[in-house]
């Protein structure tokens, strides 16, 4: 599906583009100009430049907090200044690609960090290695969305918003199924044990655990962590061969599976659940024990009606591990004042930044010395949560939307076989997701 060069020629381009008018998955980022190859940030200061310049931004609509936070720190501390749009997360794909085909993407493209290794390799980013190379603060970044833009040992992109997995409980339910409340699932074993405690409570609507059935993306938010932890891979190093039907993955299908079959083991529409409402169930009160997304969880500490608990996610017989997800962020191969474009980055990497932008905001910081200092003011909970970074990765795959994002993709029609179905379609499922990765 993706042709592993840059050179394409500017008909194939256009044909793309037409293609992603009509579906997401149809990005139309075919090349990179005429000569089919990224550009190199020539002679780029190793701060930037900060004359008074208009930078334009596109991010993603979801990330409007983080966003619009990073772009108003900077405008008020900076002659330049950055013109943030934010699109609708359905129309990314679409925008992006029509912008290739006219040379007209923003100054500073941020995008889903499991995109951006299409993204790279299609060449719409600028060549910043040197630039990267040479930040002060470098060692201090998580890597996850560096290596997520980086093509044939050229870095493309840097950390913008990092969003992490984790491992929740609802304390309340706890008590109530005779489990000690501060206490999270430290095994696979012991998330099972926890959830059909709580599940045989036998209450109306509650249930002891939850599973997005019909959500690509939820379901490797959440599901890829244990397989980490076990200290197993998800997928190849070159991202074109599943590995999902190894003895870890299976471990967590059947623990999921098992909660199926139990009275209210998983929530009532886990099989059906496409994404849009897979958080609202634990937030509403009515799951015991579930891996969730960090910002989400975040959000409920003080307005919550129960007690919540927070663990690292962990593997089946220990160990912690999370998915880096959330945007990582480039200067587009149209960009008429890298220089400019590059402050704001360099800028954005600085733990004063970090510190201010994302730990003040009770936001994850991607410096991991602001993860461990920076947020000695905040919830415990989110100091639990920060800890996770180090151990966690993104899946870095140039086909991965296809393979496990996707409406229908096999990486769905793997868990509702597993959970639901046949487990024994396991093994040919994750085929058909190694077809998909290798496009």
């Amino acid at each position: 599906m993706t042709d592993p060069t840059h050179a394409f020629s500017r008909r194939r381009l256009l044909t793309g583009a037409m293609a992603a008018t009509t579906t997401a998955l149809a990005l139309g980022l075919t090349g990179c100009g005429d000569s089919g190859e990224s550009k190199a940030a020539a002679s780029i200061p190793s701060t930037g430049t900060d004359d008074g310049a208009t930078i334009t931004m596109w991010s993603r609509a979801p990330l409007e907090k983080q966003a619009t936070n990073a772009v108003k720190a900077y405008n008020a501390s900076h002659k330049n200044q950055v013109k943030l749009s934010l699109l609708p997360n359905d129309d990314v794909e679409g925008k992006v690609g029509a912008a290739v085909q006219t040379d007209s993407l923003p100054d500073i493209l941020a995008g889903d960090v499991v995109r951006i290794p299409y993204w790279a390799q299609q060449g719409i980013f600028t060549d910043l290695t040197k630039n990267i190379d040479g930040l002060a603060d470098k060692a201090d970044l998580q890597t996850g969305h560096i290596k997520a833009g980086t093509v044939d040992g050229k870095e493309y992109t840097l950390p913008f918003v990092t969003d992490i997995s984790v491992m929740v409980w609802n304390k309340d339910l706890y008590k109530e199924a005779g489990l000690n409340p501060e206490k999270g699932p430290t095994t696979i074993a012991e998330f099972l044990a926890h959830a059909t405690a709580v599940a045989k409570l036998g209450k109306k609507d509650v249930a002891g655990s939850y599973l997005a059935g019909q959500s690509g993306g939820a379901l490797v938010f959440t599901l890829l962590s244990s397989v980490w932890a076990s200290g197993q891979k998800a997928i190849s190093d070159d991202g074109t061969k599943s590995l999902l039907d190894n003895a870890a993955a299976k471990s967590v299908y059947e623990a999921y599976a098992t909660l199926a079959k139990l009275s209210n083991g998983l929530g009532a529409g886990s099989k059906e659940e496409t994404g849009a409402t897979w958080t609202a169930p634990f937030q509403n009160g009515k799951v015991g024990v579930m891996p969730y997304p960090a910002t989400s969880v975040s959000a409920l500490f003080k307005t919550s009606k129960f007690e919540i608990g927070v663990t690292p996610i962990p593997g089946v017989s220990g160990g912690s591990s999370t998915f880096l997800g959330g945007d990582a962020i480039g200067i587009s191969k149209d960009c008429k004042k890298p220089a400019q474009a590059w402050n704001f980055l360099a800028w954005l990497m600085t733990q004063k930044a970090q510190q201010s932008v994302f730990a003040d905001n009770n936001d994850t910081a991607s410096n991991l010395k602001v993860l461990e200092s920076g947020y000695t003011m905040a919830d415990p909970r989110t100091q639990i949560a920060n800890k996770t970074v180090r151990t966690g990765q993104p899946p870095i795959a140039t086909n991965f939307n296809e393979a496990f994002n996707a409406s229908g993709s096999p990486w769905q029609l793997l868990i509702q076989d597993a959970v639901w179905g046949d487990a024994s379609k396991v093994a040919k499922d994750n085929t058909a997701i190694t077809t998909a990765l290798a496009g």
